[in-house]
């Protein structure tokens, strides 16, 4: 084992990727593309004090998917080995052999594959020892007991570590790949009136999480915010149906902008399962929002200089002034819509959502009487119309001030006209995952409470 923690160094991964291609072409296949890729990490987890789990994971493996004109076949495997790559390979040819031919199936387009790879600062090796570890959590659990009293229980603290590499290559020539790494610290903890005030409790949590283990917040300061968020939601209550504002915490805000991909996304595009269809060039959210994909950003969570298909990515603005400028295509459904790839084959990169310029106590003024949510429950949003309706807690706001906790409600509306009444977007944003965003402020919605 290198001293990187990596069993297999990056050439070793590339010379695998070619070894595959050379023998998929051997074996007939008229194109192929491979994928190799290891990844291990750590993950301890202490609750009340004690350590309970210490997780270690060790993973690597290799897809192939070979075609025979427009017949695809893949195949994947974990063995390493030269027999167990040559039989995946005709695993694979032997899977296209019996498959429908697919007009739109076949490798990226050889004009649209990366040529230059920037240097993101992708990997920052932790070389975290669990003893370090440990205590790290036990820290982050402390400080959240440290809060108040009412601080009765935890479902624990936990700090992990995560590195990986991989090497993508096809039949066009291109070869190339990355290490990249993603560490965190979180807490769950319970706040209460006693032991025998168990109705009453409530549950809250925090986290961070980063690529540099040295752009991590401190564990105290993740402790902290886990109590005083699980704190404030005590004495929750119920409140009358209604219409009214609602302000998406940037917790749960990010959720908004995930539906919007979704329905975005060449899969659902083709299959004719979103209610955004024909959406390009048209005006979807109020005209305050801008939305953009930075996949070239230093330490990001969704950065990399090509996709899954080895399709350059660049930046670009999906949504200027409310109206849609762009999808999230990878190459097969770009074919099925008659367009090309975005080079976004596996998903958004970092997408941002712009800012109106007001920080979470200028958003709570113009919200003035309404809803704050910061925690979202069930399923029930319908990707075909738009139809929203999901279980919500938080607090209600008077006079632009938060005046209690609220629980057991559901909010309800349609993401056409949410996406067309959001009246703000704050500045608070969490740089938490690859769709990131300040709170959302929408200009009304039905709460269904009593």
């Amino acid at each position: 084992m290198s001293k990187t923690g990596f069993t297999h160094d990056s050439a070793t991964l590339m010379s695998l990727t070619r070894d595959v291609l050379a023998y998929a072409r051997e074996r007939g296949a008229t194109a192929a593309d491979a994928e190799v890729s290891e990844g291990y990490g750590q993950t301890v987890t202490v609750r009340l004090g004690e350590v309970e789990t210490i997780e270690y994971n060790r993973d690597k493996g290799i897809g192939v998917s070979v075609y025979l004109g427009r017949q695809r076949g893949h195949a994947s495997t974990s063995d390493f080995s030269t027999k167990a790559l040559r039989d995946t390979v005709d695993a694979a040819l032997s899977i296209a052999r019996f498959t429908a031919a697919d007009d739109c199936a076949g490798l990226a387009d050889a004009d649209l594959l990366a040529k230059e790879f920037p240097e993101l600062q992708l990997w920052h090796s932790w070389g975290l020892p669990v003893e370090r570890a440990i205590e790290l959590a036990t820290a982050c659990e402390e400080a959240a007991f440290a809060v108040d009293k009412k601080i009765t229980n935890s479902e624990g603290a936990t700090v992990s570590t995560q590195e990986s590499h991989f090497a993508y290559g096809n039949t066009h020539g291109f070869l190339a790949g990355y290490p990249s790494s993603r560490h965190s610290y979180s807490c769950a903890v319970i706040a209460g009136h006693g032991e025998d005030d168990r109705d009453g409790m409530q549950r809250d949590d925090w986290y961070d999480v980063a690529r540099d283990a040295a752009d991590l917040a401190t564990p105290q300061s993740v402790g902290k915010r886990a109590a005083e968020r699980a704190l404030r939601r005590l004495d929750a209550r119920k409140i009358a149906t209604t219409q009214a504002p609602v302000l998406f915490d940037a917790t749960v805000a990010s959720s908004l902008m995930s539906h919007f991909v979704s329905a975005v996304s060449g899969g659902s595009l083709y299959r004719k399962s979103s209610f955004l269809l024909d959406s390009l060039g048209k005006p979807v959210f109020a005209p305050l929002v801008r939305m953009s994909d930075l996949p070239h950003v230093l330490k990001g969570l969704g950065s990399g200089a090509f996709d899954a298909e080895g399709v350059a990515t660049c930046k670009r603005d999906v949504v200027q002034d409310g109206v849609v400028q762009g999808y999230f295509l990878g190459s097969y459904s770009a074919r099925k819509l008659g367009m090309r790839s975005t080079g976004n084959a596996g998903g958004n990169h970092n997408l941002i959502l712009h800012d109106t310029g007001e920080d979470f106590a200028a958003l709570l003024k113009k919200l003035h009487r309404g809803l704050l949510v910061t925690e979202l429950m069930g399923q029930g949003v319908n990707p075909v119309t738009g139809d929203y309706s999901r279980g919500a807690a938080g607090y209600w706001v008077e006079n632009g001030e938060i005046a209690y906790p609220v629980q057991e409600i559901t909010i309800a509306g349609n993401l056409k006209d949410m996406y067309r009444g959001i009246a703000a977007i704050g500045n608070d944003v969490l740089r938490h995952g690859s769709r990131q965003c300040g709170s959302i402020l929408i200009d009304r919605m039905t709460i269904a409470g009593d």
